[in-house]
């Protein structure tokens, strides 16, 4: 049986409580539960204080098999400004630009920007699978998306992980590539009408609207959104193409990260759950949350637990 465990943003000393309240031991070797397994939803790094610590106790989870991980968006984009940009010496696939550099300022400060460490990491995110398929569940950093997983199908080996030669190709704005590497990460984006646009939490502006992904069927642009309720209400109640929004109808159950929640965790569908109930605020606001799934196709609340 799994534990997924959502986004932990550097802060290993919230996870070491979840752990523990779980029922997992340490040992000289890390931590490690009797009977069951670990399974990480990504976003690792950034942000927390306790970034090098974060990555040091899940790796070494992993690494004797007591857990599972997936990459976040967060591991992707590190990947993407520390690779560079072939025909464009000096610059690299994610540009280091302010912005960019202001997002990832606490993972290099920690870490030290080239530093040996710094390679180290970079390397095991790149062995980061993008989702897990297992029996009975599924787990995606954000988004489990049939047609980006199509996409990307031919630039992934047999665990999931992106070949050594695809990262030009998925970390590239514009390509199809990229496009459906978004998705799985950072979540179904859909543009909002003509002339419509507004702030998101770090004040930039904002034109694409992140989706309520799961749900199937008919929609406002103000109703899919995954936004706050302040801003949400500031977007049109125009309706959404019928088309547009999959919706997610598979057997197996879908765990994701990613989306900032708050309040009490709860099941989004009766088939998906999201773990990211904002480790990063102060608690009890803040949750480190995971879902102790036993075999159910059905989510339930029962299933929640955090610190």
């Amino acid at each position: 049986m799994y534990d997924i465990i959502g986004d932990i943003h550097g802060h290993a000393s919230r996870l070491e409580q979840l752990l523990e309240r779980m029922g997992y031991e340490r040992d000289a070797d890390g931590w490690r539960h009797p009977d069951r397994l670990a399974i990480f939803v990504g976003d690792f790094i950034d942000r927390g204080p306790e970034q090098i610590a974060t990555y040091r106790l899940v790796r070494s989870m992993i690494d004797r098999g007591a857990a599972l991980a997936v990459m976040g968006n967060h591991e992707f984009n590190a990947v993407a400004f520390k690779t560079p940009l072939p025909e464009q010496p000096g610059e690299r696939l994610r540009p280091h630009s302010e912005k960019n550099r202001n997002q990832h300022a606490a993972f290099l400060d920690q870490v030290g920007e080239d530093s040996a460490l710094h390679d180290e990491m970079i390397a095991w995110f790149k062995t980061l699978p993008l989702y897990l398929d297992l029996e009975g569940l599924r787990v995606v950093h954000a988004c489990w998306h049939d047609a980006s997983l199509e996409t990307l199908k031919s630039l992934l080996d047999h665990r999931q992980c992106l070949n050594p030669d695809a990262w030009l190709d998925a970390a590239r704005k514009g390509t199809d590539a990229y496009n459906a590497a978004e998705t799985l990460l950072k979540g179904l984006e859909i543009p909002l009408p003509p002339g419509e646009r507004f702030l998101d939490k770090d004040g930039h502006e904002r034109q694409h609207i992140r989706t309520r992904w799961w749900g199937k069927g008919a929609g406002t642009y103000r109703s899919v959104a995954m936004l706050d309720d302040a801003t949400r209400e500031t977007l049109s109640n125009e309706p959404v193409p019928g088309d547009v929004l999959p919706g997610y109808t598979d057997e197996k159950p879908v765990f994701v990260g990613h989306y900032w929640l708050r309040g009490t965790p709860e099941p989004m569908s009766d088939r998906v759950a999201c773990l990211d109930y904002t480790v990063t605020e102060p608690a009890p606001e803040g949750k480190l949350t995971a879902y102790r799934w036993d075999g159910e196709a059905i989510v339930n609340r029962d299933g929640f637990v955090w610190v």
